[in-house]
């Protein structure tokens, strides 16, 4: 899997998604909506910066291509299900999709903790 070009693309489309939410949403949602649709916004831009990060980090010769893998593979997973769900609750106002959030900050916090754990030295 390429990484590298994942996260490249990621990056853009949280970037596109925030204009389209500045641009477009902002006078359609209230504005607890609207803050909800940033969130998505923020935490899909952070993640995926992850993703691009730790996709360079086997590159150095510092940290291995499979420990880069599992890692970017729950940052994606976070983004989808984590942004994901709040982007479709702020779309569509549903706010049963938010029981799904937490699972997605779980991904975060998991991959977070597996880079920490793959970069710790003996």
């Amino acid at each position: 899997m390429n990484w590298n070009v994942i996260g490249a693309i990621l990056l853009a489309l949280a970037v596109i998604l925030g204009a389209f939410g500045a641009h477009v949403l902002r006078s359609r949602l209230d504005a607890y909506l609207m803050s909800v649709y940033e969130k998505a916004v923020f935490y899909h831009f952070i993640h995926a910066l992850g993703v691009l990060i730790v996709s360079i980090l086997p590159k150095t010769g510092t940290f291995p291509v499979e420990a880069a893998d599992g890692v970017c593979w729950l940052l994606l997973a976070g983004i989808l299900i984590f942004s994901g769900s709040l982007y479709l609750l702020a779309l569509t106002g549903n706010r049963t999709l938010g029981a799904v959030t937490p699972f997605g900050g779980v991904a975060f916090i998991l991959a977070w903790l597996l880079l920490a754990w793959r970069l710790r030295r003996p």
